[in-house]
């Protein structure tokens, strides 16, 4: 049977739009590979830096000690008490732009470029002067990312750890959409007056080796549309659209060629 041209020619245009709107397997998969990727040893926990906002908290098995190691204040509404018991709560400590912090009792004390880790451990070895088996906390208060583009959440959002891989941040955004590129992920760091930035391809597994792999404070990451979202973005919209035109002409050959 031989159908008319206009038929011939809307039958061709719409199959060539669903072969189009198919999104293989290659552009969307995490990690490809990843079976033959042996895996660095890349760093992972944050850095320390001037602007930081740093929660310390000092414990020991005598409180009362403690206490003048740390830097309370009573919560609104409830009374001051004593102890820095759950009524109060431990005010930050600001990096200053010489990468110094003013701790009690032990004064002027440069931080950065320490982990977390070690900065307790530094606290703690010049403690043990003062105090019997003293435990330190440290905390970078003011460590947020922010997650732009084509994800189903962009937002900033506060980390409540130092150790946030990008995949992990992308999940907090609800993952990339479909339009999303996933193989140009970028992510643009700050750290000591110096922007950096890379280019991450998350469908390559060779991405976990990468030093932006793990983010780091104030991190902006940003995934761009795919061409066809660009293109589509500026006429019809999406491939939707298309294959609504297309129902709609073939609805009225199928009228006229009866």
């Amino acid at each position: 049977m031989k159908f008319p041209l206009p038929y011939t020619f809307f039958i061709g245009a719409l199959a060539l739009l669903i072969s189009t709107s198919c999104v293989s397997r290659k552009k969307i998969a995490y990690f490809q590979g990843i079976e033959n990727i042996e895996q660095l040893e890349t760093e992972r926990n944050v850095k320390i830096q001037p602007g930081d906002l740093l929660s310390i908290i000092v414990s020991a098995p005598e409180l009362q000690a403690a206490q003048p190691f740390n830097n309370f204040r009573p919560m609104p509404g409830i009374g001051q008490g004593s102890g820095g018991g759950s009524n109060q709560e431990p005010l930050t400590y600001l990096v200053g732009e010489d990468g110094d912090i003013d701790f009690p009792t032990l004064g002027e004390m440069e931080v950065t470029g320490m982990t977390g880790k070690e900065l307790e451990k530094k606290l703690k070895d010049q403690l043990t002067s003062y105090l019997q088996d003293p435990v330190v906390t440290v905390r970078v208060e003011n460590f947020q990312i922010s997650i732009l583009g084509e994800v189903a959440g962009p937002g900033t959002f506060h980390i409540e750890n130092d150790d946030i891989s990008l995949p992990q941040a992308l999940g907090l955004a609800g993952d990339i959409t479909l339009s999303g590129k996933r193989s140009n992920v970028l992510v643009v760091r700050e750290e000591n007056g110096t922007r950096t930035h890379a280019y991450l391809d998350l469908t390559d597994a060779a991405v976990i080796n990468s030093p932006f792999y793990y983010l780091k404070q104030n991190d902006v990451v940003y995934v761009e549309p795919i061409g066809s979202k660009i293109q589509t973005t500026g006429w019809l919209g999406t491939t939707a659209s298309y294959l609504s035109i297309a129902s709609v002409a073939l609805s009225l050959i199928f009228l006229f060629t009866k």
